[in-house]
């Protein structure tokens, strides 16, 4: 490089990365549910600070061979540093981390572009307080719009995939954007100085922008799943309704019919016929006076109108359930799962021919420290799949989904879901770890 790349590229004053990742965490620090309130969460910052200082002043004094390093010593500090001030699980603050890393990498990267823009121009102190201008602009502007996407009143967490993906992100930005930094000597890397910087902050905008859109993406698909699973519960409550009012029409016309079964009992002189006209009355009313009763009214509606469907079918359902071990499911993904668990054995059930056992098992269980969903149905054996899944045999649109919307509603309490089969049974097992009651 020639002599006037040099002091281009002249690294970024340690201190100040600093102050950009303790910033970039600060973001977070406002926009997320905090752990503690304002004076502890103040504590927590300054030391935060004290740590992002000494950790870069630190990795300033090493070798460049031991750059990365210093730099992920730098970012595990402020993964601590948002663990701490936020009410997140582990997850949740890898995935914070990830964003704040890659955030402090945009401001660090906008400042020093325009403090090696105007270098020399300026003196020290003007060089200070454009850092804090350019740092307050970026920070607040990435601040105002990731604020919508954080809920402040609910405890922070973060799936798997949404990690790895963070994660991933974060790590090619900065991989990309410190490329020519490494070695000039690659199709991707930059020749000149104004280029190379101009380079890392376009690749550290493009970081930011794609984790943004990756958690928007997430949201929309979070809020898709609600709604088909709200559509659902509002389908199966109209399920309730219609099998409510046939239940009232019916013993209406019981009711009526009653008086005169009871003349024709009373009018009745033979013992034996009269007992025997009593034992068809009570068999007329028994299903009168079954009430499906779990201890958990979400789960009593569902059971309710899927028992009323599988009635109508020639179907035997036997109920063996504890619903309370279920009351840390929200409505909507307990009617996803048992809703859908329950369509797919009334329909496997189904297959069988009207003078074949026709029978459903549906049960609710803790075993160890486990809560174990389990519906087991008749079939035909035959099972259609789709590459490694089982689909329906229904067609048409909203239907082949079934099995995969039990396990996303399982996914989101940390359930695993198994299925079995031999010549007559198909079997479903959901199972969750403990959990105390959802408030």
């Amino acid at each position: 490089m020639n002599d006037v790349v040099g002091p281009v590229l002249a690294e970024i004053p340690r201190y100040l990365t600093a102050i950009a990742e303790w910033g970039a965490c600060l973001v977070y620090l406002l926009i997320a549910r905090r752990r503690f309130s304002l004076l502890p969460t103040i504590g927590i910052a300054v030391l935060g600070l004290v740590v992002l200082l000494a950790v870069q002043t630190w990795a300033g004094t090493l070798p460049i061979a031991w750059w990365i390093p210093g730099m992920s010593v730098a970012a595990a500090a402020m993964f601590g540093f948002v663990h701490l001030g936020l009410d997140t699980t582990a997850r949740g603050a890898g995935f914070i981390a990830a964003r704040a890393f890659v955030l402090a990498e945009l401001a660090a990267s906008v400042y020093w572009q325009l403090d090696r823009f105007y270098a020399g121009r300026v003196d020290g102190a003007v060089q200070a307080l454009g850092a804090l201008v350019v740092y307050g602009v970026v920070l607040g502007a990435v601040a105002l719009m990731e604020r919508h996407q954080f809920n402040r009143s609910a405890r922070l967490d973060a799936s798997g995939a949404l990690l790895v993906g963070s994660v991933a992100i974060a790590i090619a930005t900065f991989g990309i954007s410190n490329l020519s930094f490494v070695s000039v000597d690659t199709p991707f890397s930059g020749r000149f100085g104004s280029e190379i910087l101009y380079i890392r902050t376009l690749v550290d905008l493009c970081g930011c922008i794609a984790l943004h859109v990756q958690l928007r993406v997430h949201h929309e698909a979070v809020a898709r799943r609600d709604a088909e699973a709200m559509a659902q519960l509002l389908r199966s409550q109209h399920d309730q309704y219609e099998i409510t009012r046939r239940a009232i029409d019916e013993v209406n016309r019981k009711h009526h019919d009653m008086k005169h079964h009871l003349e024709a009992i009373r009018s009745e002189q033979d013992a034996s016929a009269r007992s025997r006209m009593l034992d068809d009355l009570e068999d007329s009313i028994r299903r009168y006076g079954a009430v499906v009763d779990t201890g958990n009214h979400v789960l009593d509606a569902i059971m309710t109108a899927k028992l009323s469907r599988a009635g109508e079918r020639g179907i035997e359902v036997s109920v063996v359930a504890d619903g309370r071990l279920l009351s840390f499911m929200r409505p909507l993904e307990l009617t996803s799962l048992i809703g859908n668990a329950l369509d797919n054995a009334i329909e496997g059930a189904s297959t069988l021919a009207p003078d074949q056992l026709r029978q459903i098992r549906f049960a609710v269980f803790s075993q160890d420290d486990f809560t174990m969903v389990r519906v087991e149905n008749t079939f035909d054996g035959t099972l259609l799949r789709d590459g490694d899944r089982i689909v329906t045999r229904q067609r048409g649109r909203g239907h082949g989904y079934g099995l995969r919307n039990i396990e996303t509603a399982a996914a989101a309490y940390d359930g695993v879901v198994s299925v079995a089969s031999d010549e007559n049974w198909f079997s479903l097992r959901v199972l969750f770890p403990v959990r105390l009651p959802a408030e």
